[in-house]
């Protein structure tokens, strides 16, 4: 089973213009700065001049040896963790490879779930005709797990963690629209008034990883703004 989306049913996102507030510390030490991203915000820079701003960007502006580990969608908010070492850099992106890391996210989805827990395994493949969109393919994707468990519901949509197995582009947001709850202000693929929001209701509340100095399990945690 396929499910195509394309462009011409999905609105475009709205243009590039980050938010301005200073950087949010969570901690830092001799090998890693970990940061809580705000929604609106590259990651990275995208092609061209007009999208250099980003995360990486501001944190080499105060800690200049930091080096990216991993990334967040510009929508989603919430914790990221940058090496400050390339020895820190290599330990924490073999964890991530080896889905040694732990990530919790926070969700407000579309509908009022009658489930209070679930697993979603849909592989993925980018829609290429229509980049970034995502696409379940059975034939071609790339294996992609996630676990949600309800929080709550009430007013016609429900409040969710999700705890992916696996670190696919837009995992969770195919993911949940896939399974009838579409997350609440995705500028890519919800529609009419689920699209409807200030901002991508989606925020990576925890991540826990081993300490690249002595390996400590360490558990870092920002608390959703909406």
């Amino acid at each position: 089973m396929r499910h195509e989306a394309t462009l011409d049913d999905i609105p475009a996102p709205p243009a590039y213009d980050p938010p301005q507030d200073p950087l949010v510390i969570l901690h830092q030490d001799h090998e890693i700065v970990v940061l809580d991203k705000p929604s609106g915000l590259l990651s990275v820079p995208g092609k061209g001049e007009h999208l250099a701003d980003c995360l990486l960007a501001r944190v080499q502006r105060v800690f200049p040896t930091a080096l990216l580990v991993h990334r967040l969608d510009r929508d989603t908010s919430g914790v990221m963790v940058f090496a400050l070492t390339p020895h820190a850099q290599r330990h924490i992106g073999l964890q991530f490879e080896h889905r040694q890391t732990k990530k919790i996210y926070v969700a407000r989805v579309w509908g009022e779930m009658t489930e209070t827990e679930g697993h979603i395994d849909l592989p993925l493949i980018v829609d290429w005709p229509n980049r970034p969109l995502q696409m379940v393919d059975h034939e071609n994707g790339r294996a992609a797990q996630t676990d949600w468990k309800l929080v709550k519901k009430g007013g016609g949509e429900s409040r969710v963690r999700l705890m992916p197995k696996t670190g696919r582009s837009h995992q969770l947001r195919v993911h949940m629209r896939e399974i009838g709850h579409v997350i609440l202000g995705d500028p890519f693929y919800a529609t009419g008034p689920a699209r409807d929001y200030p901002r991508l209701m989606l925020h990576s509340e925890t991540l826990q990883l081993r300490h690249p100095d002595g390996g400590r399990t360490m558990r870092f945690t920002a608390k959703a703004p909406f």
